[in-house]
C-alpha cells in the first residue's frame, strides 16, 4: 500500500481543496483555489458551478503535482462538499441553467413562511429530520425552476424549465452530485447529502413523493442515492480526461458528516464541532434516528456498504468563521491570526455582545430574518472589545448547541473533538473549553473534512480494511481543559440570550 494513495476533493463554501493521503492518514499533497462569492441582492448568495468544476480540475492536478504522485497511483477518489447548495443542469450538455444557490441564500424565506402558515412544518420535520428553512435544497430547486431564464434550445426557441424537468431534460443535485457527474458521467449522490435536501425520507431511505409534489420537483431530476462508502463505485474517471487515468470515485459525504467520519466518531455518543464559515456540531446517535425537541436537526451521519445507516443530531450555526472574515472586511483586523492578540489585549468585552446573524440564525433559534447585531457599546468601546465579543459569540453559539444536544440525547459530552480553520486559534480553543466546561481535543490533521472523504473512498476499495484502521490513525495535537471559574463562565453566557433576542426578526423588509 505504500506506493498508492487516496485523493479527496473538498469543495467548500469559499474554495476547493484537493488532498492526497497515505495509508497513515497523513497529507502528502495539497492544493487550494478560491471561487467567487456572488451576491445579486441582500441575503442572496450564489456560486458559478462551472467555475467550481474548473477549479476542481485545477486543484486535483496541482495537488498531485505537489505530492509527486501520478493519477494512476490513486486507489480511489472521495468527495466532500458544501451541503444544501443546489445546482440544476442540462442532462444533454451538462450546462447549468443558473448559478448554484448557496446554503446561505435566504431568497426563499417567504416560501418557508408559507409552509409554516399552511401547517406543514411538523410533517416536513417528521419525514426529513430537518427544520423547514431556506437553508435546504428543496425551496432552492423550486426557485430555480420557477425563476431561472429558460435555456435556449436553438437561436430562436425556448422552453419552460418545468416542462424540461418533467421531460427528464434537466438534472438537479447538490455539489457532490455535480462533481460526480462531471468526473464520471453518472448522476449519483450519497445518503448524507440526500438527507440535506428536505426532499428525502431519512428512515424510509427514499425520495419522498409528497415532498416532491409539494415543491414540484420531478423525481427524474434527482440523483441515485448510494452509501457514503460504496464497494460498487459511483463511477470512474475518464482515462482520456484531465486525469489521464481510470480512478474509482467511491466515497462521498456532506462536509460536516465527512468531518464526523474523519474524526473517527463511529460510535454512538461521540461528537465533533467543525469551525468553518459556519460551525456544525454533530453527535453520532447510532442506527436509530433521535428526534430533537430543542431545535436540532436529525440527519444521516454516514452509511458503509452493506451496513445500516448511522444517524446524527446536528446543530447548524450559520456564521462563525465568516464573522472573523467580516472583521477583516470592515478593517478591524488585518488577518484572522490577529484576533487572538487583540482579544487578549482586553480583560473582557466590557459588556459588548456580538450576534453574527448575517444570514439569519440556525439552531436552536431558526430565524431566517435575524440579522447581525452588536449591543452594549459605550463611548469607551474599542475594536479590541468587538473582536473579543466576536470570538465569544462563536463559543456562546456552540454552548447553545451543546446544551440542546445533551437535552435531546441524554448524553453529556466530556470531550469535544474540534476541527476547521478557526481551531488553529489557541485563544478560541481555550475560550471554547471555558465556556462549555468541557475538554477540547484538536487532532494533528485538522483538515478532517477531506480526511473523512478519503477514508470513505479508501474503505470502499479496501485501501483500509476497517474503521479500526482509521481509529488508530487519529492523533491528538493538543487538548484544552477548562480554566475559567464556572460561575464566571455562566455569568458571561447569561446575557447571550438577551443579545440574541435583539437580533431576531429584524429583516422584515426582505
Amino acid at each position: 500500500m505504500s506506493d498508492t494513495y487516496v485523493g479527496a476533493i473538498d469543495q467548500g463554501t469559499t474554495g476547493t481543496r484537493f488532498m492526497v493521503f497515505d495509508h497513515g492518514g497523513q497529507v502528502v499533497g495539497n492544493a487550494y483555489q478560491q471561487h467567487e462569492q456572488i451576491y445579486p441582492e441582500p441575503g442572496w448568495v450564489e456560486h458559478d458551478p462551472v467555475e467550481i468544476w474548473e477549479n476542481t480540475r485545477r486543484v486535483v492536478t496541482d495537488g498531485l503535482a505537489a505530492a509527486d504522485v501520478d493519477a494512476d497511483r490513486l486507489a480511489a477518489l472521495g468527495i466532500t462538499n458544501q451541503r444544501e447548495t443546489t445546482v440544476v443542469w442540462d442532462a444533454d450538455n451538462g450546462r447549468p441553467v443558473h448559478n448554484a444557490l448557496v446554503w446561505q441564500d435566504r431568497r426563499t424565506t417567504d416560501r418557508v413562511e408559507q409552509l409554516e402558515a399552511e401547517g406543514k412544518i411538523e410533517g416536513i420535520r417528521a419525514t426529513t429530520g430537518l427544520e423547514a428553512d431556506a437553508y435546504f435544497s428543496a425551496t432552492k430547486v423550486e426557485w430555480i425552476l420557477d425563476n431561472a431564464e429558460p435555456l435556449k434550445l436553438d437561436t430562436t426557441r425556448t422552453r419552460d424549465l418545468r416542462d424540461r424537468a418533467r421531460d427528464g431534460e434537466l438534472l438537479m443535485g447538490t455539489i457532490d452530485a455535480w462533481l460526480i457527474y462531471n468526473l464520471t458521467g453518472n448522476h449519483v449522490t450519497d445518503v448524507t447529502n440526500a438527507s440535506r435536501t428536505m426532499l428525502y425520507d431519512i428512515e424510509g431511505l427514499n425520495w419522498d413523493p409528497d415532498l416532491l409534489a409539494e415543491f414540484d420537483v420531478p423525481e427524474q431530476m434527482l440523483p441515485e442515492v448510494r452509501p457514503s462508502s460504496d464497494e460498487e463505485p459511483y463511477g470512474y474517471t475518464d482515462p482520456d480526461g484531465f486525469l489521464g487515468a481510470e480512478v474509482p470515485v467511491a466515497g462521498a459525504l456532506g462536509d460536516q458528516q465527512a468531518a464526523l467520519f474523519g474524526q473517527t466518531c463511529f460510535d454512538a455518543g461521540t461528537a465533533k464541532n467543525t469551525y468553518g464559515t459556519g460551525s456544525f456540531y454533530l453527535m453520532n446517535t447510532g442506527t436509530e434516528a433521535v428526534d430533537s425537541d430543542h431545535g436540532l436537526l436529525t440527519t444521516i451521519g454516514f452509511q458503509l456498504s452493506g451496513e445500516p445507516v448511522h444517524y446524527a443530531l446536528e446543530g447548524s450555526i450559520f456564521v462563525t468563521g465568516a464573522a472573523i472574515e467580516w472583521l477583516e472586511d470592515v478593517d478591524l483586523i488585518n488577518n484572522a491570526a490577529q484576533t487572538a492578540e487583540l482579544a487578549r489585549a482586553v480583560d473582557s468585552t466590557d459588556g459588548v455582545y456580538m450576534v453574527p446573524a448575517f444570514t439569519g440564525l440556525g439552531a436552536p433559534h431558526w430565524d431566517g430574518r435575524a440579522r447581525g447585531t452588536i449591543v452594549g457599546m459605550t463611548r469607551g468601546t474599542r475594536k479590541e472589545h468587538i473582536v473579543r465579543a466576536t470570538l465569544e459569540s462563536i463559543a456562546y453559539q456552540t454552548r447553545d448547541i451543546a446544551e440542546a444536544m445533551e437535552a435531546d440525547s441524554g448524553v453529556e459530552t466530556t470531550t469535544l473533538r474540534v476541527d476547521g480553520g478557526a481551531v488553529k486559534n489557541n485563544f478560541l480553543c481555550q475560550l471554547q473549553s471555558d465556556i462549555l466546561g468541557t475538554e477540547i481535543a484538536r487532532p494533528e490533521v485538522d483538515e478532517t473534512t477531506a480526511l473523512g472523504a478519503a477514508y470513505a473512498a479508501g474503505l470502499a476499495v479496501d485501501y483500509w480494511e476497517s474503521v479500526d484502521d482509521l481509529r488508530s490513525n487519529w492523533q491528538v495535537d493538543r487538548e484544552f481543559q477548562p480554566e475559567m471559574d464556572r460561575e464566571q463562565a455562566d455569568k458571561m453566557y447569561g446575557r447571550w440570550d438577551d443579545a440574541v433576542e435583539r437580533s431576531l426578526n429584524w429583516a422584515q423588509e426582505e
